[in-house]
């Protein structure tokens, strides 16, 4: 059951880093990454590792889309 909320989680967390892809709305990154971290904790409780995973891959694209932008934009 945590594993399906750990993957439910990563997917709302998909369109705020989707939307801060778009040149200076880089902002929603900073929002966008801490719903993961979250859904990462939750995952890593369960018994499965999709959620988990799915999340992890969600932190490390949005926090290199951060590190390309500097951060702000």
């Amino acid at each position: 059951m945590l594993n399906l909320l750990s993957i439910l989680i990563g997917l709302v967390a998909l369109p705020f880093l989707l939307f801060g892809f778009i040149p200076f709305l880089g902002w929603s990154l900073w929002f966008g990454l801490m719903i993961p971290v979250v859904g990462a904790v939750v995952g890593a409780l369960s018994d499965s590792n999709a959620g988990r995973n799915l999340n992890l891959i969600i932190i490390v694209i949005g926090a290199l889309r951060l590190a390309l932008g500097g951060g702000v934009i």
